[in-house]
């Protein structure tokens, strides 16, 4: 879209244009529609522009929505996310070192992300965010990675790992790769498709939560997942809708149980595409808050809000004093009434 003097700039617009004056100077090359990087985008935006016109039978959501308390098929997934820890299957290797083996598969699908929203996305395992993949510090993690999508995917985790594992190469659509490491550091991690458009591959859902437990474990606690991610349902670069786990208001509609004087601990973390931060804040209650966590030891902020960048993450550590529902959503206000916002209800 041109520059056009008479016409109002949103925020928005401000920040990509920036964004683009930026690239043009240190980088411009790769915006070039020649490249390939440039023929992909152009090829992709076309493709799911196209999709998006022909299918605008979803609802809007606006401020003031209301999600109801329908247990549907998004909202269930939502619910399960944030107990689901994938473990692997565990073996032994000769040597003596423990293995964990999952199986990721990258797929083009349909998701619901709140009562009569869908969205046309990439995922992993058919889910947005992919599974939540847990092991303890020194495992040896494998993961079989078969790309079901049309497109070349990858997976590329956040920690320590050799250069040959890092995710950054392209894995062909109907082609196999497998990813192995030992897991390092300790602490609260995420994984993605590291695919240009990066944005793209992000936004379209390919990322979740990776765990690697101390080898010394943490304190007892009711735990919980959750990843912070936006979605845009007009291609205009702009989120029409935020959620936690994938669902708009899904623990609003469904409060979080929790037991009064318990310790419960969050493991968060932000994939949003689009917004240059998201944030987290607990009404009523303060919560101890341990940066990536690898060192469980380490002296925490405490506070009753954080912010964190795109890929950023955390250990949150709460206890509930006395019964009743803590509101917490993000403190973006446009985030919370667009789908981000959810309870905890302590009972005794």
């Amino acid at each position: 879209m041109a520059f056009d003097p008479k016409r109002p700039i949103s925020r928005r617009e401000v920040l990509k244009w920036g964004a683009i004056g930026t690239l043009g100077v240190i980088g411009g090359s790769i915006l070039n529609p020649s490249t390939w990087f440039g023929k992909t985008a152009k090829a992709m935006d076309k493709h799911e522009l196209h999709s998006v016109l022909n299918n605008q039978k979803h609802s809007t959501m606006t401020h003031g929505y209301d999600p109801g308390t329908e247990k549907t098929k998004g909202l269930e997934a939502a619910i399960n996310a944030l107990t689901d820890f994938d473990y692997g299957k565990l073996s032994t290797r000769a040597d003596g070192r423990t293995v964990r083996e999952y199986e990721l598969v990258a797929m083009d699908t349909e998701v619901e992300i709140a009562k009569g929203i869908k969205f046309s996305g990439w995922a992993y395992n058919d889910t947005i965010p992919g599974p939540t993949i847990r092991c303890t510090e020194g495992d040896i993690v494998r993961i079989k990675f078969w790309n079901g999508s049309k497109h070349p995917h990858s997976i590329h985790f956040h920690g320590i790992h050799p250069t040959n594992m890092d995710g950054i190469e392209p894995v062909q659509s109907g082609t196999e790769f497998v990813y192995e490491f030992e897991a390092k550091p300790a602490g609260m991690h995420v994984y993605h498709c590291h695919i240009p458009p990066l944005a793209k591959h992000i936004h379209k859902g390919l990322y979740g939560n990776f765990i690697i437990d101390p080898k010394k474990p943490r304190r007892p606690a009711r735990e919980f997942n959750m990843v912070m991610n936006g979605f845009d349902l007009d291609l205009d670069g702009a989120n029409e809708v935020y959620t936690v786990n994938g669902y708009a208001f899904a623990y609003q509609a469904w409060p979080i149980e929790v037991k009064v004087g318990e310790l419960v601990r969050i493991y968060l973390s932000n994939l949003t595409e689009f917004d240059l931060i998201n944030s987290f804040h607990l009404h009523a209650n303060i919560f101890n808050y341990y940066e990536v966590g690898a060192d469980p030891e380490a002296r925490p902020t405490v506070t009753d809000t954080i912010m964190q960048c795109q890929g950023q993450r955390g250990i949150l550590e709460v206890v509930f004093p006395e019964p009743g529902k803590y509101m917490f959503h993000a403190h973006q206000s446009e985030f919370a009434e667009l789908g981000w916002m959810g309870f905890f209800e302590a009972k005794v």
